[in-house]
Protein backbone atom coordinates (compact mmCIF):
# COMPACT_ATOMS: atom_id res chain seq x y z
CA UNK A 1 0.00 0.00 0.00
CA UNK A 2 1.08 3.62 -1.19
CA UNK A 3 2.03 5.94 2.00
CA UNK A 4 0.21 8.32 2.57
CA UNK A 5 1.25 11.33 1.87
CA UNK A 6 1.17 14.36 4.94
CA UNK A 7 1.10 18.18 4.76
CA UNK A 8 4.57 18.15 5.71
CA UNK A 9 5.76 15.99 2.30
CA UNK A 10 3.95 18.77 0.54
CA UNK A 11 5.85 21.34 1.97
CA UNK A 12 9.03 19.80 1.36
CA UNK A 13 8.12 19.03 -2.14
CA UNK A 14 7.09 23.04 -2.79
CA UNK A 15 9.86 24.32 -0.40
CA UNK A 16 7.41 26.22 1.81
CA UNK A 17 6.30 25.88 5.05
CA UNK A 18 3.69 23.58 6.71
CA UNK A 19 1.88 26.68 7.13
CA UNK A 20 1.74 27.77 3.84
CA UNK A 21 0.49 24.46 2.78
CA UNK A 22 -2.57 24.95 5.37
CA UNK A 23 -3.08 28.46 4.01
CA UNK A 24 -3.87 26.87 0.82
CA UNK A 25 -5.83 24.28 1.83
CA UNK A 26 -8.23 26.60 4.06
CA UNK A 27 -8.11 28.85 0.63
CA UNK A 28 -6.63 32.07 2.83
CA UNK A 29 -5.49 34.71 0.55
CA UNK A 30 -2.07 35.60 2.46
CA UNK A 31 -0.48 33.35 -0.39
CA UNK A 32 1.74 34.69 -3.78
CA UNK A 33 -0.43 33.07 -6.35
CA UNK A 34 2.42 31.66 -8.16
CA UNK A 35 3.49 29.89 -4.79
CA UNK A 36 -0.53 28.53 -4.41
CA UNK A 37 -0.59 27.53 -7.79
CA UNK A 38 2.92 25.37 -7.39
CA UNK A 39 1.38 23.81 -4.57
CA UNK A 40 -1.96 23.21 -5.89
CA UNK A 41 -0.31 21.14 -8.62
CA UNK A 42 1.94 19.17 -6.31
CA UNK A 43 -0.87 17.88 -4.35
CA UNK A 44 -2.74 16.92 -7.94
CA UNK A 45 0.37 14.91 -9.45
CA UNK A 46 0.89 13.44 -5.51
CA UNK A 47 -2.58 12.31 -5.40
CA UNK A 48 -2.60 14.16 -1.88
CA UNK A 49 -5.79 13.71 0.56
CA UNK A 50 -5.85 16.61 3.16
CA UNK A 51 -6.33 15.09 6.72
CA UNK A 52 -8.79 17.68 8.56
CA UNK A 53 -6.82 17.56 11.33
CA UNK A 54 -3.56 17.93 10.51
CA UNK A 55 -4.22 20.58 8.08
CA UNK A 56 -5.94 22.57 10.96
CA UNK A 57 -3.04 21.69 13.77
CA UNK A 58 -0.08 23.06 10.23
CA UNK A 59 -2.28 26.11 10.39
CA UNK A 60 -2.50 26.75 14.29
CA UNK A 61 -6.33 25.70 14.05
CA UNK A 62 -8.69 22.62 14.53
CA UNK A 63 -11.44 22.55 11.83
CA UNK A 64 -13.20 19.74 13.66
CA UNK A 65 -16.51 20.32 16.09
CA UNK A 66 -17.58 18.00 18.07
CA UNK A 67 -21.12 17.14 18.94
CA UNK A 68 -22.68 15.56 21.81
CA UNK A 69 -25.35 13.26 21.78
CA UNK A 70 -27.86 11.46 23.50
CA UNK A 71 -28.67 8.41 21.36
CA UNK A 72 -29.45 8.47 17.55
CA UNK A 73 -32.60 6.59 19.25
CA UNK A 74 -33.86 9.77 20.89
CA UNK A 75 -36.85 10.56 18.44
CA UNK A 76 -35.61 14.30 17.45
CA UNK A 77 -31.37 14.24 17.80
CA UNK A 78 -31.80 13.05 14.05
CA UNK A 79 -33.94 16.11 12.87
CA UNK A 80 -31.19 18.38 14.84
CA UNK A 81 -28.27 16.36 13.45
CA UNK A 82 -29.66 17.08 9.82
CA UNK A 83 -29.31 20.88 10.49
CA UNK A 84 -26.11 20.58 12.15
CA UNK A 85 -24.51 18.85 8.82
CA UNK A 86 -26.27 21.05 6.34
CA UNK A 87 -24.60 24.03 8.11
CA UNK A 88 -21.42 22.21 8.58
CA UNK A 89 -21.44 21.41 4.93
CA UNK A 90 -21.36 25.37 4.02
CA UNK A 91 -17.61 25.23 5.98
CA UNK A 92 -14.42 23.83 5.99
CA UNK A 93 -14.85 21.96 9.50
CA UNK A 94 -16.22 18.43 9.87
CA UNK A 95 -17.65 16.65 12.42
CA UNK A 96 -16.96 14.52 15.58
CA UNK A 97 -19.81 12.77 17.30
CA UNK A 98 -19.16 11.88 20.97
CA UNK A 99 -22.73 9.73 22.32
CA UNK A 100 -22.79 9.85 25.86
CA UNK A 101 -26.59 8.01 27.46
CA UNK A 102 -28.19 8.79 30.48
CA UNK A 103 -27.45 5.66 31.83
CA UNK A 104 -24.05 5.63 31.75
CA UNK A 105 -22.07 5.89 34.78
CA UNK A 106 -21.13 9.40 36.37
CA UNK A 107 -17.53 8.97 36.22
CA UNK A 108 -17.47 7.48 32.79
CA UNK A 109 -19.49 11.23 31.00
CA UNK A 110 -16.85 13.22 32.99
CA UNK A 111 -14.12 11.02 31.86
CA UNK A 112 -15.02 10.92 28.32
CA UNK A 113 -15.72 14.84 28.36
CA UNK A 114 -12.45 15.34 29.83
CA UNK A 115 -11.06 13.68 27.26
CA UNK A 116 -12.65 16.11 24.57
CA UNK A 117 -10.95 18.76 26.80
CA UNK A 118 -7.54 17.42 27.31
CA UNK A 119 -6.95 16.37 23.57
CA UNK A 120 -8.19 19.50 22.16
CA UNK A 121 -9.02 17.31 19.05
CA UNK A 122 -12.78 18.97 18.67
CA UNK A 123 -11.88 23.08 18.53
CA UNK A 124 -15.33 23.25 19.90
CA UNK A 125 -18.24 21.34 21.59
CA UNK A 126 -22.45 21.05 20.68
CA UNK A 127 -24.23 19.62 23.02
CA UNK A 128 -26.89 18.17 22.23
CA UNK A 129 -30.00 17.55 25.38
CA UNK A 130 -26.96 16.13 27.33
CA UNK A 131 -29.36 15.73 30.50
CA UNK A 132 -27.22 14.84 33.65
CA UNK A 133 -23.97 15.08 31.74
CA UNK A 134 -24.46 19.03 31.26
CA UNK A 135 -22.43 19.61 34.56
CA UNK A 136 -19.44 17.94 32.79
CA UNK A 137 -20.19 20.27 29.63
CA UNK A 138 -20.53 23.35 32.20
CA UNK A 139 -17.30 22.24 33.39
CA UNK A 140 -15.44 22.74 30.21
CA UNK A 141 -16.79 25.99 29.51
CA UNK A 142 -15.61 26.78 32.72
CA UNK A 143 -12.17 26.02 31.62
CA UNK A 144 -12.34 28.05 28.71
CA UNK A 145 -13.44 25.43 25.84
CA UNK A 146 -15.61 26.68 23.20
CA UNK A 147 -19.33 24.95 24.22
CA UNK A 148 -22.87 25.38 23.31
CA UNK A 149 -25.48 23.74 24.56
CA UNK A 150 -28.76 22.61 23.45
CA UNK A 151 -30.76 21.65 26.38
CA UNK A 152 -34.08 21.35 27.74
CA UNK A 153 -33.04 19.74 30.80
CA UNK A 154 -32.07 22.85 32.75
CA UNK A 155 -31.44 26.43 32.19
CA UNK A 156 -27.90 27.01 31.99
CA UNK A 157 -27.26 31.04 32.32
CA UNK A 158 -24.09 31.10 32.12
CA UNK A 159 -23.25 29.42 28.78
CA UNK A 160 -24.21 29.84 25.23
CA UNK A 161 -27.71 28.09 24.91
CA UNK A 162 -30.73 27.73 22.92
CA UNK A 163 -33.63 26.63 23.21
CA UNK A 164 -37.45 26.77 21.93
CA UNK A 165 -40.01 28.60 23.09
CA UNK A 166 -41.90 26.31 25.38
CA UNK A 167 -44.26 28.67 27.21
CA UNK A 168 -45.98 30.67 24.46
CA UNK A 169 -46.08 27.11 22.21
CA UNK A 170 -48.06 25.67 25.12
CA UNK A 171 -50.13 28.55 25.08
CA UNK A 172 -50.57 27.73 21.36
CA UNK A 173 -51.72 24.81 21.70
CA UNK A 174 -54.35 25.61 24.75
CA UNK A 175 -55.65 28.80 22.66
CA UNK A 176 -56.57 26.51 20.31
CA UNK A 177 -58.55 24.11 22.62
CA UNK A 178 -60.16 26.73 23.98
CA UNK A 179 -61.46 28.50 20.67
CA UNK A 180 -62.92 24.92 20.16
CA UNK A 181 -65.07 25.38 23.08
CA UNK A 182 -63.03 23.58 25.44
CA UNK A 183 -63.24 24.71 29.13
CA UNK A 184 -61.63 21.50 31.23
CA UNK A 185 -58.69 20.73 29.26
CA UNK A 186 -55.86 18.25 31.01
CA UNK A 187 -52.37 18.25 30.88
CA UNK A 188 -49.83 15.40 31.06
CA UNK A 189 -46.94 16.76 32.35
CA UNK A 190 -43.05 15.72 30.95
CA UNK A 191 -40.54 14.78 32.83
CA UNK A 192 -39.79 15.96 36.26
CA UNK A 193 -37.37 18.02 36.80
CA UNK A 194 -37.16 19.22 33.25
CA UNK A 195 -37.25 22.90 32.24
CA UNK A 196 -39.13 22.19 29.09
CA UNK A 197 -42.02 20.45 31.12
CA UNK A 198 -42.29 23.31 33.63
CA UNK A 199 -42.09 25.74 30.77
CA UNK A 200 -45.13 23.71 28.89
CA UNK A 201 -46.97 23.63 32.17
CA UNK A 202 -46.60 27.42 32.87
CA UNK A 203 -47.94 27.88 28.93
CA UNK A 204 -50.81 25.94 29.75
CA UNK A 205 -51.75 27.41 33.01
CA UNK A 206 -51.45 30.99 31.51
CA UNK A 207 -53.58 30.70 28.55
CA UNK A 208 -56.02 28.87 30.86
CA UNK A 209 -56.44 32.13 33.33
CA UNK A 210 -56.17 34.42 30.06
CA UNK A 211 -59.52 32.94 29.10
CA UNK A 212 -61.23 33.03 32.93
CA UNK A 213 -60.40 29.40 33.32
CA UNK A 214 -59.01 28.50 36.92
CA UNK A 215 -56.02 25.27 36.49
CA UNK A 216 -57.75 22.02 38.09
CA UNK A 217 -55.32 19.94 39.55
CA UNK A 218 -57.31 16.80 39.08
CA UNK A 219 -57.03 17.96 35.39
CA UNK A 220 -52.68 17.42 35.44
CA UNK A 221 -51.26 14.47 35.76
CA UNK A 222 -47.44 13.20 35.73
CA UNK A 223 -45.75 11.82 32.40
CA UNK A 224 -41.99 11.16 31.35
CA UNK A 225 -41.68 12.07 27.75
CA UNK A 226 -42.47 7.99 27.04
CA UNK A 227 -45.11 6.57 25.35
CA UNK A 228 -45.05 3.95 28.25
CA UNK A 229 -45.32 6.85 30.85
CA UNK A 230 -47.95 8.60 29.01
CA UNK A 231 -50.25 5.19 29.60
CA UNK A 232 -51.07 5.46 33.40
CA UNK A 233 -51.67 9.51 33.39
CA UNK A 234 -53.57 9.22 30.49
CA UNK A 235 -56.20 5.94 32.43
CA UNK A 236 -56.31 8.68 35.39
CA UNK A 237 -57.91 11.20 33.27
CA UNK A 238 -59.88 9.38 31.12
CA UNK A 239 -61.43 7.02 34.13
CA UNK A 240 -62.88 10.23 35.77
CA UNK A 241 -66.23 10.62 36.02
CA UNK A 242 -67.53 11.65 32.74
CA UNK A 243 -68.84 15.53 34.41
CA UNK A 244 -65.05 16.05 35.54
CA UNK A 245 -63.44 13.97 32.59
CA UNK A 246 -61.49 16.65 30.43
CA UNK A 247 -62.89 17.14 26.67
CA UNK A 248 -59.46 17.57 25.68
CA UNK A 249 -55.85 17.06 26.43
CA UNK A 250 -52.42 18.90 26.32
CA UNK A 251 -49.65 16.46 25.77
CA UNK A 252 -46.34 17.08 26.81
CA UNK A 253 -45.06 15.75 24.05
CA UNK A 254 -45.76 13.43 20.72
CA UNK A 255 -45.17 10.22 22.37
CA UNK A 256 -47.66 10.93 25.36
CA UNK A 257 -49.95 11.58 23.21
CA UNK A 258 -49.84 8.73 20.93
CA UNK A 259 -50.56 6.86 24.67
CA UNK A 260 -53.71 9.05 25.32
CA UNK A 261 -55.00 8.02 21.52
CA UNK A 262 -54.10 3.94 22.49
CA UNK A 263 -56.13 4.21 25.86
CA UNK A 264 -58.53 6.02 24.57
CA UNK A 265 -59.42 3.42 22.13
CA UNK A 266 -59.51 1.34 25.49
CA UNK A 267 -61.88 3.03 27.16
CA UNK A 268 -64.21 3.33 23.88
CA UNK A 269 -63.36 6.98 23.53
CA UNK A 270 -62.89 8.36 20.09
CA UNK A 271 -60.15 10.74 18.95
CA UNK A 272 -61.39 13.37 18.10
CA UNK A 273 -64.97 13.40 18.57
CA UNK A 274 -64.98 12.30 22.54
CA UNK A 275 -61.68 13.71 23.46
CA UNK A 276 -59.73 16.83 21.59
CA UNK A 277 -55.59 16.23 21.58
CA UNK A 278 -53.01 18.31 21.07
CA UNK A 279 -48.99 17.05 21.75
CA UNK A 280 -45.79 18.85 21.20
CA UNK A 281 -42.68 18.11 18.79
CA UNK A 282 -44.14 17.41 15.62
CA UNK A 283 -41.84 14.34 15.35
CA UNK A 284 -42.46 12.76 11.95
CA UNK A 285 -44.49 9.96 12.78
CA UNK A 286 -47.16 12.55 14.16
CA UNK A 287 -48.69 13.06 10.84
CA UNK A 288 -49.43 9.54 10.51
CA UNK A 289 -50.60 8.14 13.69
CA UNK A 290 -54.83 8.14 13.40
CA UNK A 291 -55.76 10.37 13.83
CA UNK A 292 -53.16 12.93 12.64
CA UNK A 293 -51.71 14.52 14.96
CA UNK A 294 -52.19 18.37 15.77
CA UNK A 295 -49.23 19.82 17.66
CA UNK A 296 -46.83 22.07 18.20
CA UNK A 297 -43.95 21.91 16.35
CA UNK A 298 -40.67 22.24 17.34
CA UNK A 299 -38.05 23.63 14.77
CA UNK A 300 -35.23 20.83 15.37
CA UNK A 301 -33.34 21.30 11.93
CA UNK A 302 -33.04 25.03 12.81
CA UNK A 303 -32.31 24.61 16.69
CA UNK A 304 -28.88 22.12 14.70
CA UNK A 305 -28.53 24.89 12.28
CA UNK A 306 -28.39 28.04 14.89
CA UNK A 307 -25.99 26.05 17.52
CA UNK A 308 -23.53 25.28 15.09
CA UNK A 309 -23.29 28.97 13.91
CA UNK A 310 -23.29 30.14 17.63
CA UNK A 311 -20.37 28.14 17.93
CA UNK A 312 -18.69 29.21 15.02
CA UNK A 313 -18.88 32.74 16.05
CA UNK A 314 -17.24 31.43 19.49
CA UNK A 315 -14.56 30.19 17.44
CA UNK A 316 -13.94 33.60 15.58
CA UNK A 317 -11.97 35.22 17.52
CA UNK A 318 -12.63 38.71 15.14
CA UNK A 319 -16.60 38.17 15.92
CA UNK A 320 -17.44 37.01 18.64
CA UNK A 321 -21.19 37.71 19.88
CA UNK A 322 -21.92 39.10 23.75
CA UNK A 323 -25.89 39.41 21.83
CA UNK A 324 -27.55 37.72 19.56
CA UNK A 325 -31.07 38.99 18.25
CA UNK A 326 -33.26 36.70 17.39
CA UNK A 327 -33.74 36.23 13.61
CA UNK A 328 -37.46 35.75 11.68
CA UNK A 329 -37.37 32.29 13.02
CA UNK A 330 -36.92 33.33 16.45
CA UNK A 331 -39.03 34.23 19.34
CA UNK A 332 -39.97 37.98 19.46
CA UNK A 333 -39.23 38.17 23.05
CA UNK A 334 -35.73 39.79 23.51
CA UNK A 335 -32.64 37.54 24.14
CA UNK A 336 -31.23 38.34 27.58
CA UNK A 337 -27.36 39.35 27.48
CA UNK A 338 -26.03 37.09 30.32
CA UNK A 339 -22.56 37.01 30.22
CA UNK A 340 -19.70 37.97 27.82
CA UNK A 341 -19.26 35.81 24.83
CA UNK A 342 -22.37 34.00 26.28
CA UNK A 343 -25.83 34.31 24.79
CA UNK A 344 -29.26 32.57 24.74
CA UNK A 345 -31.05 32.19 21.82
CA UNK A 346 -34.85 31.33 21.89
CA UNK A 347 -36.61 29.88 18.78
CA UNK A 348 -40.21 29.90 18.16
CA UNK A 349 -42.90 27.28 17.75
CA UNK A 350 -45.52 26.65 15.77
CA UNK A 351 -48.88 24.77 15.44
CA UNK A 352 -49.30 22.66 12.90
CA UNK A 353 -53.18 21.40 13.09
CA UNK A 354 -54.54 18.41 11.95
CA UNK A 355 -57.49 15.87 12.91
CA UNK A 356 -56.57 15.26 16.28
CA UNK A 357 -58.30 18.14 17.81
CA UNK A 358 -61.62 18.33 16.33
CA UNK A 359 -64.36 17.00 19.13
CA UNK A 360 -66.53 19.39 20.27
CA UNK A 361 -67.22 19.49 24.33
CA UNK A 362 -70.07 17.99 25.45
CA UNK A 363 -72.79 20.44 26.36
CA UNK A 364 -73.37 19.84 30.24
CA UNK A 365 -69.16 19.95 30.15
CA UNK A 366 -69.32 23.52 29.16
CA UNK A 367 -72.15 24.45 31.14
CA UNK A 368 -70.30 23.01 34.90
CA UNK A 369 -66.98 25.08 33.69
CA UNK A 370 -67.75 28.13 32.49
CA UNK A 371 -66.09 31.26 34.51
Amino acid sequence: MARKHTIGDIAKLAGVSKATVSRVLNNKPDVDPATRARILQIMQEVGFVPSITASGLAGGRNRLLGVLIPSFNWFYVADIMRGVSETIGHTPYELLVYSINDMARDNDKGDILDHIFSTKLPAGLLAILPGRSAQYVERLHIHGFPVVMIDDAAHHTAMPWINVDNVQGARQAVKHLIALGHRRIGHILGKKDYLCTLERYQGYCQELEASGIAVDQTLVSQGDFEYLGGVEPARQLLSLPVEQRPTAIFAANDLTAYAVIDVANSFGLRVPEDIALVGFDDIASSLLVRPALTTVKQPFAEIGKHGVELLLSLLDDSAQPSFIFPSAETSRQPLQQVEAHSVQIVLSTRLVVRSSCGAKPLHHHMKDSFP
